[in-house]
This record gives structure tokens, C-alpha cells and sequence, in this order.
């Protein structure tokens, strides 16, 4: 009896989005390359027809080239139609400052291109991927999406991750199994300028680290220092002195001094933490 409870309840959280969406005449879907954007342009594209429905993803340096790609994925796997516009959130004082509400200066930002374009394009809504469990953190992000009258269709019917996971599944959206992320600005300490060059190495460090074969991670920039967040079921892999090696080399490579390795493992909300925890170097160094 279970899995049918689970089932039915996730039938009409389902139905419910899709109400909230057949509610407006056309939806702009703000498309990020995640899972939870993924679905609504799904339900969207199910609730209005394709052609009410436009995904636009928001690029910057602050957007992963890999999360783009997986933006540009979703829309083609969903059939929607998908376009890609500038954002400048880095010329807006409070987001480069980053004194603990940046995200509310990089939403607010977003929805105003969106806005524009939604009204340049006689869209008469836009639509991003909040989840219940995003309000269950403080998330200035969510502040500027009530403000701009943004609607949050996941929310009003109720999701949870593994829901939304599930309708991915089932969708085949092929970011269904994508670990959270979140823009690469989030990497850098509260108080600390964002930058273009410090979103460039922490998205070379990353990237490197990815290729690795490492899963879900975070490179956290503290200057000289990449502060390394690892999936902790994959911490054992740096007893290996080669991957250990290579680990450094990646992080050098883009651009930081010293590699360390957070021993409490990858979590959401550490940036504002101190680092480091330890440093792992090659055993032949520069002698320093």
C-alpha cells in the first residue's frame, strides 16, 4: 500500500503544477541546467503546448559552462524552445561586495532581463524552479522572485526532491540525477569581492576535479587557497598519492597556490567557513 500512497500523492502534486501553469496564457521558464528548472519546463511544456512556452537561461561568469550545456540538453530532450541571455548581475554593487545577500542582487537582476523580455516577447508569466525545501533556508534569492511577482509552480504544488527526481525519471530528462548546484559565486567567502577571474578558477578547479572522476564538490576560494569540498564516500580516493598528485596539479593549474581538502566533506552553506582544514601537496614541491 505504500508505493501507492506515494504514487497517488505524487499524481496530484503533478496535477496541481500543471493547474498553476494552464492559469496564465504563456510562461517564460527560467531554465538554470538543473533538475528542479528541468521539471517545470517539462510541466510547462505539457500544461501550455510548446508554443507558450519559452526556457531562457541567464549566462554570466557566474554560470558553469557545464550547467549551460545542461540547460541547452533539458530544453532539446523536452522540446521546448530555449534561448540564452546576458546577465550582469557583477556590475551591481551589492553582488560584487557579497556582504550575505548576493543573492538577492543576482535574482533581481535575472528576473529584470526576463521581465523585459517576457514583455518584449508578449509572455504574460514567468516561472522558476524553487522547491518547499529551498524556503527552509534563508534565501534572499526567493525574496527577489516574490518581489518581481515571479511564480514558483514547485512550491505551490508541493514537491520534494526525490519527487522532483522521480518526475525527471520518468520524463527522461537527462539531468535527473545532476547533484544540487548552485552558481559558482556561491564558492566565494561572505565578504569577499566576486570577480570574474575568482569565478574563472574556481569554475577551472572544478571542472578539473570533475574530470577526475569525483561526483558532488565544491572548490571554495579563500585566496590562495582552494578549499576542497568531496563527496565524503569519496575521501578515501586521496589515500592514493597519484590521485592525490593529480588533485593539486588541478587545483594549481587554475590558478590557486595550495590545495586542501575539508575533511567535513561537501555541504551546502560553508562558504562563510574558515579554511583550511589541511594541505595535501606532491611529495617534490617547489621547496617551499
Amino acid at each position: 500500500m505504500g508505493p501507492v500512497i506515494v504514487e497517488d500523492s505524487l499524481g496530484s502534486k503533478r496535477a496541481e503544477a500543471l493547474r498553476i501553469l494552464r492559469e496564465r496564457r504563456s510562461v517564460l521558464v527560467a531554465l538554470s541546467g538543473g533538475v528542479d528548472s528541468g521539471v517545470l519546463l517539462a510541466l510547462a511544456v505539457e500544461a501550455l503546448g510548446r508554443d507558450r512556452v519559452l526556457a531562457v537561461t541567464g549566462a554570466s561568469s557566474s554560470l558553469a559552462a557545464s550547467d549551460l550545456d545542461d540547460a541547452r540538453a533539458v530544453a532539446r530532450a523536452v522540446g521546448a524552445r530555449h534561448e540564452v541571455v546576458e546577465t550582469q548581475e557583477l556590475l551591481r554593487l551589492g553582488y560584487k561586495e557579497n556582504a550575505g545577500n548576493r543573492c538577492y542582487h543576482c535574482r533581481t537582476e535575472l528576473f529584470d532581463v526576463l521581465r523585459a523580455l517576457a514583455t518584449e516577447r508578449g509572455i504574460d508569466a514567468i516561472a522558476y524552479g524553487a522547491i518547499p525545501a529551498d524556503a527552509s533556508d534563508d534565501r534572499p534569492g526567493m525574496r527577489a522572485a516574490d518581489e518581481a511577482g515571479v511564480l514558483a509552480p514547485l512550491t505551490g504544488a508541493g514537491f520534494t526532491k526525490e519527487e522532483i527526481r522521480a518526475l525527471a525519471a520518468s520524463a527522461g530528462i537527462p539531468v535527473r540525477d545532476k547533484p544540487a548546484s548552485a552558481c559558482l559565486a556561491s564558492r566565494i567567502p561572505v565578504g569577499t569581492e566576486v570577480t570574474p577571474e575568482r569565478l574563472r578558477q574556481v569554475e577551472r578547479a572544478e571542472s578539473a576535479l570533475r574530470a577526475l572522476g569525483f561526483g558532488q564538490l565544491r572548490v571554495r576560494h579563500h585566496g590562495e587557497i582552494a578549499r576542497v569540498e568531496l563527496d565524503p564516500a569519496e575521501l578515501h580516493r586521496l589515500a592514493d598519492a597519484a590521485i592525490r598528485t593529480a588533485v593539486v596539479k588541478s587545483v594549481r593549474a587554475a590558478g590557486f597556490r595550495f590545495a586542501t581538502i575539508d575533511l567535513e566533506g561537501y555541504r551546502t552553506g560553508s562558504s562563510s567557513e574558515p579554511a583550511p582544514l589541511y594541505r595535501i601537496q606532491p611529495a617534490r614541491d617547489s621547496g617551499q
